[in-house]
């Protein structure tokens, strides 16, 4: 037998989850959000060319280039710039989707646990390049995207977030709504596309504790399995509609008492991409908060006239996740660096605002970060894993030599809705990056940056995509010596 089993399709049947949630992604884009989708394209651009220099893009790059050209597919432009730039479509979207989180300074939604703009952004742009979509589509197409990605990844809740990487796991889900959008499919191919889409999502978090590159791995799969997925449905291909809350469908699976149904809940009136972080500091969003009370902190004890060589303790309070996840006293590789609240504290002491270079090897091995790092002591705050994941929050102590204490808390991290960065401070952060790889002609990163501002108005996104960086422009392995000043 094949294991399909079937059942009735009467017309009495409600609706599934599915259905319902391509109908909601069926209704227009206001020119507000598309506006919104263009600061989510930009801050992906910046950070996806500076991780072509990084070693974890080597690999993904190789291959992109091994596999080569195919000339009866159509063509899409990679984010390395190299000369043979345009090659089959889905090892160019493999590349593309794998750099958007190397920096760990992608894009956050924070009740879905997820960084939809490294898998939506690249998906819809490789769609709307093969079929010469409008900016203006593509920008629908992203913000249809990251709706998808974003209710489903907040009804699966914390419990699937303990052992799956959420991203990876809804991250399909938005590729094949962003792909359906710009392929005009309707509601039922659109239900197709999601569905098959997410039979092939996955994506487990033992990576986290190995040194290897399975985390943009996972990103990159699942852009291809949701273009894959919708281009599919084009030609016919079925889904299963229930499959999001059957009884062998994702809910049941892969959370502990999640309702499929709140995939559908409030707000139904405006788009989700309005709620999405941004990232300033280039480490993962949990230890975000720790630095950002860290450096209140400092100001405090400078202003109250002491010098940070006066600290004999730290103490660090925070949420079970961020302890989970960011507690490495001793990191000894660049990621583990960016996911260790130690370091990141220890980075704001020695230097003050966080940069690029304050993660590498030889500020791993820089005696006062180490000794900084020795006098941390992280400790859970109850009421902060409560208010987990609406608010990302953290404490930071100093106790000096006096025997006087320097404190502060953080009730959320510097580029979320609450205390959110500014457009202005997007295009910056975008900017100093672009630079940081060897683009030195400020006209020339203008006129890239110009050119995504204007997507909404541009009648082919391919006229967008040939302003990105050439291969010339690159620097190879540049990005650290003249890194970023500020994030923002």
């Amino acid at each position: 037998m094949s294991g399909q089993i079937s059942t009735s399709n009467a017309s009495h049947v409600a609706p599934s989850v599915l259905q319902r949630l391509a109908l909601h992604l069926a209704r227009p884009v206001d020119a507000d959000t598309q506006a919104r989708a263009v600061l989510h394209v930009v801050d992906w651009l910046g950070q996806s060319v500076y991780a072509t220099t990084q070693p974890a893009a080597a690999g993904f790059m190789a291959a992109r280039m091994a596999f080569g050209a195919a000339p009866s597919v159509p063509k899409c432009r990679s984010i390395c710039g190299r000369e043979a730039a345009s090659g089959e479509a889905s090892q160019v979207l493999m590349l593309n989707a794998a750099v958007g989180n190397i920096l760990e300074m992608d894009d956050l939604h924070r009740t879905s646990i997820l960084h939809p703009g490294p898998i939506i952004v690249p998906a819809a742009i490789a769609v709307a390049e093969s079929i010469g979509a409008s900016g203006a589509e593509l920008l629908r197409a992203i913000v249809r995207g990251y709706e998808a990605t974003i209710r489903i990844g907040r009804a699966l809740g914390t419990s699937h977030y303990r052992f799956f990487h959420n991203t990876s796991t809804c991250g399909s889900f938005g590729a094949a709504a962003a792909a359906a959008s710009l392929l005009g499919l309707d509601v039922e191919r659109t239900v197709w596309a999601l569905a098959n889409a997410g039979s092939r999502t996955g994506g487990l978090w033992q990576m986290r504790h190995e040194a290897c590159e399975t985390k943009s791995l996972h990103n990159a799969l699942a852009a291809q399995s949701g273009v894959e997925a919708a281009q599919l449905a084009l030609h016919g291909v079925r889904g299963p509609s229930r499959f999001l809350e059957g009884p062998q469908g994702l809910f049941a699976a892969m959370t502990d008492g999640a309702d499929a149904n709140d995939v559908l809940r409030a707000p139904l009136d405006s788009w989700l991409i309005h709620e999405v972080s941004f990232k300033p500091w280039p480490a993962c969003r949990h230890a975000h908060p720790c630095i950002d009370a860290a450096l209140a902190a400092r100001s405090a004890l400078e202003a109250a006239g002491h010098r940070v060589d006066a600290i004999t303790s730290i103490d660090i309070g925070t949420y079970r996740s961020a302890i989970d996840f960011c507690d490495k006293p001793n990191p000894q590789t660049t990621l583990e660096a960016k996911f260790s609240l130690q370091h990141c504290v220890a980075a704001v002491l020695a230097h003050g605002r966080p940069e690029m270079q304050h993660f590498e090897a030889a500020s791993l091995a820089d005696p006062a970060l180490a000794r900084w790092r020795s006098i941390v002591r992280v400790s859970e705050r109850v009421e902060m894993s409560a208010a987990f994941p609406t608010h990302y929050a953290a404490s930071v102590a100093f106790g000096l030599r006096d025997g006087a204490t320097i404190a502060h808390t953080q009730a959320d991290a510097w580029g979320d809705p609450e205390w959110p960065l500014a457009p202005d401070d997007v295009m910056s952060k975008a900017r100093l990056l672009l630079a940081s790889v060897g683009i030195r002609d400020d006209s020339r990163i203008a006129s890239i940056l110009d050119s995504t501002r204007a997507l909404q108005q541009s009648s082919d996104c391919r006229n967008w995509t040939a302003q990105w960086p050439s291969a010339n422009e690159l620097t190879a392995g540049s990005g650290h010596a003249n890194a970023v000043r500020r994030a923002a």
